[in-house]
């Protein structure tokens, strides 16, 4: 068995001695910060540069914000993102899921939270990308993640599986019936599902 590659992060948040915290947290739990701004113009070039897996972004910084930048990275999606904040508003966790983002922390975060929300955004992140090849567009990419997570929800309610587990099964479903993942989830759920 291969060595276990770590995730390889950009951390982008404007106040200095929160970023170094949060950097020295992520290298703690080994994760490899590949680097980290305080600029949210800069970060949309730190990715490009370092393709990294995951992005931490605060949502106040200056050049452009963290929710614009989440929008640009997961539209062209190049890693997976987790908007971090002081606000936890409703409307601002909206328009940071709206913009992409798969994970959110509300600081002052706590280590124990920034593992699971690091963990699950990019698990989201790699089951949106195995999607693409079946979805022409963003739209249709959104829409069948919808009946996706509505079938593994089903899975996971009925056969007490995993939110990973309900994922790998229809995976495996339609890898081996040579089917597309929208197909098989809606067939998890039953015929006459809408998809919203």
């Amino acid at each position: 068995m291969g060595e276990v590659v770590p995730l390889r992060l950009v951390v982008a948040e404007d106040e200095p001695i929160i970023r170094l915290d949060l950097v020295e947290t992520l290298v703690d739990e080994g994760y490899e910060v590949v680097a980290s701004t305080g600029r949210g113009d800069e970060v949309l070039g730190l990715v490009s540069e370092h393709e990294p897996d995951l992005v931490m972004l605060d949502i106040r910084m200056p050049g452009i914000d963290g929710i614009e930048a989440a929008r640009l990275i997961t539209e062209q999606r190049m890693a997976a993102v987790v908007i971090l904040t002081a606000f936890s508003q409703r409307e601002l966790i909206e328009r940071a899921t709206d913009a992409g983002a798969l994970g959110y922390l509300v600081k002052p975060w706590q280590r124990h939270d920034l593992v699971p929300a690091i963990e699950v955004a990019h698990a989201r992140f790699v089951e949106q990308r195995s999607l693409v090849g079946e979805a022409a567009s963003f739209q249709d990419q959104l829409a069948t993640r919808k009946i996706l997570d509505k079938a593994k929800g089903h899975l996971m309610d009925t056969e007490g599986l995993s939110e990973q587990e309900a994922f790998r099964r229809i995976q495996h479903e339609s890898m081996g019936s040579r089917r597309s993942m929208k197909v098989v989830a809606l067939e998890v759920l039953g015929d006459g599902v809408a998809a919203d």
